[in-house]
């Protein structure tokens, strides 16, 4: 049987669960949502996508985060719009977002980081 789980390169962080609330990163148990780059996680202070603002996604945008691809998971509901003056920021700043459901966003993350590519993931937890 042949493995099609990617290639993770060393030092780099895998989502390997969410759900009940958080997320299990890298063997680390996270609670509610947060900001996942290739090498960290941190908190992230929304509960929905609504909440989302420049300010609290200044981690993804500072220019050592070297982020190109923001993948926001939005929870369970079906995916919601960004408001226009914050994709006009993250674009501003060099990113593109993606808004998908969590899970979603969790598994492109996994593939796309594993491509090495400079991505990370704003993702609201799910019950």
């Amino acid at each position: 049987m042949a493995d099609i789980s990617p290639l993770i390169p060393e030092g780099r962080q895998v989502i390997q669960s969410y759900g009940g609330g958080g997320f299990r990163i890298s063997g680390v148990d996270h609670r509610g949502a947060v900001l996942v780059f290739p090498t960290r996680t941190v908190p992230w202070n929304v509960a929905a996508l609504a909440e989302a603002t420049a300010d609290n996604l200044a981690p993804v945008t500072a220019p050592d985060a070297h982020v190109t691809l923001l993948l926001m998971g939005a929870g369970r509901a079906p995916p919601g719009v960004l408001m226009p003056e914050l994709r006009k920021a993250l674009r501003e700043a060099g990113v593109v977002a993606e808004v998908m459901d969590t899970g979603a966003a969790c598994r492109t993350f996994n593939v796309l980081m594993a491509e090495e590519r400079r991505v990370a993931a704003a993702l609201i937890a799910v019950p």
